[in-house]
């Protein structure tokens, strides 16, 4: 058949695929209108983001309480019941906090398991996060969804349980606190966990399952969710990765499986300042409509006992529905793949289509595209860093004009891929240079099958490929139309990844997206290969790199919405009485200039004692301060006895001023036995976020100045050895200090303690400091 397609005609149908498997995994618009009551609307759940994000409501900030009341309300106006919660839980190696969790519950017909809607109601500390998207989107999400639910009378069996739990940005506390407490939680069959570590782009479902997964997918699927996105390779990464939710807990403490949907595009906005309504997209809080309102329809029926499974299924998701088979296809179909590529090459060699030196000849495109491109990202992106040095500051690891550089590296990456393929003279030489290109990718997916099983479905790309080589090798011909249609399953499955790895895991993991631009390019040399003027088209996506680079380039800088994060805290020694500025910033500004002068010192000093920072921070900076008059703790030693081989103290610590965080360190030689913190004993959570290697006894985050009680013992032959680092969050508003106010280019950084005034001291039993 004569091929009627030009280049650029194949181009463009590629294109057109492409955006069509990218547009509809999401909703694309929502109601403007409210949408009929009978169902979920995106802008009455929008009203109650805006409602919730008036102003930051992190534990112990008086929006907090704000909040909660307005939550309860809306509950009660929806006819529920609802009531709180409140206690004390230590977490997260050593997170102590006095949760307030807000529980409501819809009685089924014959209940025998539960359905549990979980999303938390505070926001991030420290950063003045409003928290908008994460987490006020998921609690509109349920709260809509609900509404929708009651007002349709619709008939179920499940009881569903509503938890809008407190402190999960601090430790999963409130989960904690409802999982090992509350008397419901053994009732809960089944969660539904809303997150987000964005603010725009797709709700992905990832599973927490106690066992097999292949139970809980088939659910899932039954539910019928318009835009499902999912894989099961998204989960195996997941679970490696300093990022827990809620529905950690149910999985852990209380046996309990569920699903999680969060989003994670705009990733920059995480945890800060421009976690607004204004930055939230309303077509990903429609998204997570899409999930929310049909499952609630499904599982409030269902068998919610009939979810645990001993096997695994391997799962993706194309637009509009999932694919999902068993594990043990996952070898036969890896063979298959060994199986017909022995065949059609045994075939092609033998009506001398093509010869071994001509296949092992094709390992050098194959090979020298892929390292060349690894390595001109890998550079590419080093350079980058070292100019633009501001691209530090974002802790998140994606910038803000992130997206031109994933399509910058990914445009020069094929304009690689078409310069080391444009040297082909032979009729139909794609076709022998796809053969070495299918043999990497079936041994990459052995690697898979002994490493990596949830990414097995790679395999089903590579079997597409194969059958357009064995078309070829039959018949002796291509047909353009086929090669379009096979290579869909490229597209839907495996250029996705390419977007999405360094999205959701930082502009670091670049290379990535580069080989597998390559990679997914080798298997599409059947369509690419074909093209007459190859370096016509290297030139091209050359160029169009260069225009992404220089896009990038126009917006690397900090404005209002797309603001540098800084950070500034007060220092004051207590033993001393010695005050300092410092920060956590490695590249100052005017502002933080202000404070630490155009030289400052060295902060390492400042680091003996680490606070926790999900990404490892240290203080960077620091300079001599104003000594002010900062009220001390009252440390009291209510019990300081010896008692045979050990050493026994109660020690009371009751702040002075308004204080939001005390954390408590331990000399590394010193051995802490049964701690008991205002009550309670700390539970592990086997979480991935908190470093077993700080010397952090814990870290208390204060609700109403209550105090902060000890109890504790040591081996009688050593010597207590304990820190005092205690925090209050208000140094933009402290009546002692005359705080310049950032510019609007300008926000706290967030996953650091800032904008706080702190005191250090060590916690001596001879040290008595009086009440005011």
């Amino acid at each position: 058949m004569k091929n009627k397609f030009t280049s650029v005609s194949l181009i463009v149908v590629l294109a057109l695929l492409l955006l069509g498997i990218f547009y509809f995994r999401m909703p694309q618009s929502y109601d403007t209108t409210e949408a009929p009551l009978s169902e979920f609307s995106t802008s009455r759940a929008l009203q109650t983001v805006k409602a919730m994000t008036a102003k930051p409501h992190f534990v112990g900030s008086e929006n907090h309480e704000v909040v909660a009341n307005y939550l309860v309300k809306e509950l009660q106006n929806l006819g529920l019941q609802p009531a709180f919660q409140e206690g004390f839980t230590m977490t997260e190696k050593g997170t102590l906090v006095k949760s307030k969790n807000i529980i409501a519950t819809i009685k089924g017909s014959a209940s025998t398991k539960a359905l549990l809607l979980l999303s938390h109601y505070d926001s991030a500390p420290h950063s003045y996060s409003y928290g908008a998207s994460d987490d006020a989107s998921g609690v509109a999400t349920i709260m809509e969804s609900v509404r929708a639910f009651l007002y349709s009378k619709s008939k179920h069996k499940n009881d569903i349980i509503i938890l809008f739990t407190d402190a999960e940005e601090l430790g999963l506390n409130g989960a904690t606190l409802f999982v090992t407490e509350h008397q419901w939680a053994k009732k809960v069959g089944l969660v539904l966990n809303f997150e987000a570590r964005g603010s725009s782009g797709p709700s992905y479902m990832l599973m927490e399952t106690n066992e097999g997964n292949a139970n809980m997918i088939d659910a899932f699927c039954k539910g019928n969710s318009c835009y499902p996105v999912s894989n099961s390779l998204m989960y195996s990464i997941y679970k490696m990765l300093p990022n827990d939710t809620d529905l950690t807990v149910f999985r852990e403490k209380g046996k309990i499986q569920g699903f999680n949907f969060a989003f994670i595009d705009n990733h920059f906005n995480y945890h800060t300042q421009q976690d607004t309504y204004q930055h939230l997209d309303p077509n990903t809080l429609a998204h997570q409509g899409t999930y929310l309102f049909p499952l609630l329809q499904y599982f409030s029926n269902a068998d919610l006992t009939q979810l645990n499974s001993t096997e695994d299924k391997v799962y993706f998701s194309v637009p509009f529905f999932m694919v999902r088979y068993p594990f043990y296809w996952i070898i036969p179909m890896v063979l298959l793949g060994f199986g017909l590529w022995g065949l059609f090459l045994f075939l092609g060699l033998g009506k001398r289509m093509f010869f071994i030196q001509d296949i092992f000849k094709g390992f050098v495109p194959f090979f020298g595209a892929l390292f060349s491109a690894g390595l001109v990202t890998y550079i590419g992106w080093k350079i980058i860093l070292l100019s633009y040095a501001q691209y530090q500051d974002i802790l998140q690891g994606f910038t803000y004009n992130g997206h031109d550089y994933v399509y910058g590296f990914i445009s020069l990456s094929l304009a690689i891929c078409f310069w080391f393929y444009k040297s082909d003279t032979k009729k139909n030489s794609e076709m022998v240079l796809l053969i070495p290109a299918l043999f990497v990718w079936l041994v990459i997916n052995v690697a898979i099958v002994l490493l990596l099983k949830g990414a097995a479905f790679l395999i089903i790309p590579v079997l597409a490929s194969l059958l357009i080589f064995g078309y070829f090798v039959i018949t002796q011909k291509t047909n353009v139309y086929l090669n379009l249609l096979l290579a869909i399953p490229t597209l839907v499955i495996i250029v996705p990844f390419i977007t999405m790895f360094p999205v959701g895991l930082g502009l670091k993991i670049l290379v990535g997206s580069s080989v597998l631009t390559v990679l997914s390019f080798s298997l599409l040399l059947p369509i690419f290969g074909s093209f007459p003027r190859k370096g016509i088209w290297a030139a091209f996506f050359l160029l169009l790199s260069f225009g992404f680079f220089a896009k990038a380039h126009q917006s690397s800088g900090y404005a209002k919405g797309t603001a540098k994060p800084n950070s500034l805290v007060y220092i004051v020694n207590g033993d001393t009485n010695k005050a300092n500025w410092a920060t956590y910033d490695t590249n100052l500004d005017e502002w933080t200039r202000g404070y630490l002068g155009q030289n400052p010192k060295n902060a390492e000093v400042l680091n003996t004692n680490k606070l926790y920072s999900k990404y490892g921070s240290k203080y960077t900076f620091m300079a001599d301060a104003p000594a002010k008059k900062i009220a001390k703790p009252t440390i009291e030693f209510i019990t300081d006895s010896v008692l045979g081989a050990n050493h026994y103290f109660k020690i009371v610590i009751t702040p002075n001023r308004k204080v939001n965080r005390y954390d408590i360190f331990a000399n590394d030689k010193l051995t802490i036995n049964h701690l008991v913190a205002n009550g309670v004993k700390g539970l592990d959570i086997k979480s991935n976020i908190i470093s077993k290697k700080s010397n952090k006894l814990l870290s208390y985050y204060v609700v109403d100045n209550f105090p902060l009680t000890l109890e504790f013992s040591i081996h009688a032959s050593q010597k207590l050895d304990l820190n005092l680092v205690e925090s209050s969050f208000d140094l933009m508003t402290n009546s002692q200090f005359k705080m310049n106010q950032r510019k609007d280019w300008m926000m706290p950084k967030p996953f650091v303690l800032t904008d706080a005034v702190v005191i250090m001291e060590k916690l001596r039993a001879t040290l008595q400091h009086p009440k005011p």
